[in-house]
């Protein structure tokens, strides 16, 4: 496996850690565990997530990340609580994939790791701070579902295909960027202060 896979495998999973850390780790330890996903030799370090204990622990959280993100106001909070074990989360992934051989190069993948999965995650919670300004609760589930399906679809893509890692990586960037952009925007619109009227 080439450089440019190995770092789209890592790019790919640190960005979707950052929407999803838990059913990440959990859909790579069941994809591991019932053979769907034959890791390339040099991956064998994630063949911890595989184990029961990390399995159930991480589908215990991702049951309550489930739930809990598809409740308005509840899926910030949620959101804010993970400001910090997310990115933490994705830079001990993207670490995992890298070559344990060259310290150097885990040094960059943890630090990029860990920045790729805060920048996706700020994403997800500035997007979602917007989705929580409509009074209906359906756009909310609505959109929490789609997150659910496109984590698990692009990570198994990520690992099945190296060669579109890279690009599904890319990919993430893209929307990550554009969605903190136009989130900044509408919450500058939805809080700015009302204008004052002329005096008489």
């Amino acid at each position: 496996m080439g450089i440019v896979e190995i770092l789209g495998i890592a790019g790919s999973v640190s960005l979707l850690s950052g929407w999803r850390l838990y059913l990440c780790v959990l859909a790579t330890g069941l994809a591991m565990q019932f053979g769907v996903l034959p890791l390339p030799a040099h991956l064998h370090s994630l063949q911890i997530l595989a184990n029961p204990w990390v399995m159930g622990a991480a589908g215990a959280a991702a049951l309550l990340e489930f739930f809990a993100d598809k409740v308005a106001w509840l899926d910030t909070v949620w959101d804010t609580i993970h400001t910090l074990i997310r990115p933490l989360g994705g830079a001990l992934l993207a670490l995992a994939v890298i070559d344990p051989a060259d310290p150097a190069t885990q040094a960059i993948a943890f630090l990029l790791g860990g920045g790729a999965t805060l920048l996706a995650h700020g994403g997800k919670a500035s997007a979602r701070a917007v989705v929580n300004t409509s009074p209906e609760p359906f756009s909310n589930v609505a959109v929490s579902t789609t997150e659910d399906l496109v984590t698990g679809g692009l990570l198994y893509l990520a690992y099945a295909n190296p060669a579109l890692a890279g690009l599904v990586a890319l990919g993430l960037l893209i929307l990550t960027v554009w969605l903190l952009l136009l989130a900044r925007r509408l919450l500058r619109r939805i809080f700015a202060p009302a204008p004052v009227p002329p005096p008489a």
